[in-house]
């Protein structure tokens, strides 16, 4: 079990990421890639990525970065910097000027756990030419994986981000902790991450902690090991249903004629009333009282509108909380 101890100040100094963080989802889905996981949400994505893999020209440059990221265990905290917050080259960035001491200590600990090629040693000296290889190949995994999902990916997250900023808005920081369950705990200035492979202690120490919601994550949160660098914990978000790649954006079937025939049946004011109101999260019964139509009559609208990939919908106990996908975002300011 992980224990993050926070004081007054730690509470009123954590926040939500604000947007997917490329870097943690490009990661994560690497350990999801490698392992034994047969969640049938990501089959689909592992068998066309797969099949990419086997005939992408830029296959072989790609095994560094996979012996970095074991399916299981340890890896890397200079591959997940804080700067990524700030997008995906910040990210980049921020992995190129790794200090050499951090890439030797993280690079070193890795070694004992599992078995890294000859360029991981050139890589713990700091040489300049790997880690512009290492960070190249996280561009060109980022192309082939995560970018053509990139559009689902975001709509999950905001998803949870809409959840979260409720839970604050209703019950403050520790309304916005206690909402973490069932996979963590929060209890008297103190969150335990349940199911946390090992046992240990952070203490915030003032610094707050930043909460990352992630698609790519497992079941069990993830947290840095290094308890001297800035603390983030990343959670796992629902996934909303399977991946598919965006039209145009790598392989994969194009929207047929389900889809078309779905954005048609979205003709008429109220749903587009519908999409407007939950343009920042909405519940059934709140979009029924400010449309002033029946509770069925409003249910009814959001299927046909989450039917078309306008809305995600997500259950919360006796409440069902609709907030607009990337693509119903589009349309809305259309």
């Amino acid at each position: 079990m992980l224990k993050i101890l926070f004081t007054s100040e730690d509470i009123l100094r954590t926040r939500v990421a604000p947007a997917a963080d490329p870097v943690w989802e490009l990661v994560l889905s690497l350990h999801l890639l490698q392992g034994r996981s047969r969640d049938p949400l990501l089959a689909n994505w592992r068998r066309s990525l797969a099949r990419t893999l086997r005939t992408d020209t830029a296959a072989d440059r790609l095994r560094l970065l996979f012996a970095l990221n074991p399916p299981r265990g340890y890896f890397p905290d200079f591959l997940t910097p804080y700067e990524s917050l700030a997008g995906f080259e910040a990210g980049l960035e921020a992995v190129r000027g790794t200090p050499v001491d951090l890439l030797r200590r993280d690079l070193t600990r890795l070694a004992g756990e599992t078995p890294l090629p000859a360029s991981a040693s050139a890589l713990a000296r700091g040489e300049p030419e790997v880690l512009r290889h290492l960070t190249d190949s996280m561009t060109r995994y980022q192309e082939l994986a995560i970018a053509p999902y990139w559009s689902r990916i975001r709509a999950a997250v905001e998803a949870d981000r809409a959840r979260r900023a409720r839970a604050l808005l209703d019950g403050g920081v520790e309304g916005l902790l206690a909402s973490l369950r069932p996979s963590m705990r929060w209890e008297a200035g103190m969150l335990e991450v349940l199911d946390y492979p090992d046992s240990r202690e952070l203490h915030l120490d003032g610094r707050g902690l930043l909460l990352v919601p992630s698609f790519f994550c497992a079941r069990t949160p993830v947290a840095l090991l290094d308890p001297t660098l800035r603390p983030v914990l990343v959670y796992p978000v629902d996934r909303l249903g399977g991946l598919a790649p965006e039209p145009g954006r790598g392989a994969g079937p194009a929207p047929g004629d389900g889809s078309s025939q779905a954005l048609a049946a979205l003709l008429g004011r109220t749903r587009a009333a519908v999409l407007a109101v939950t343009e920042d999260g909405c519940t059934t019964g709140e979009v029924a009282r400010r449309l002033n139509i029946s509770p069925a009559a409003a249910s009814q609208h959001t299927a046909v509108l989450r039917n078309a990939g306008l809305l995600v919908s997500h259950r919360d106990r006796n409440t069902v909380l609709h907030t607009l996908t990337p693509l119903g975002r589009a349309m809305l300011d259309a």
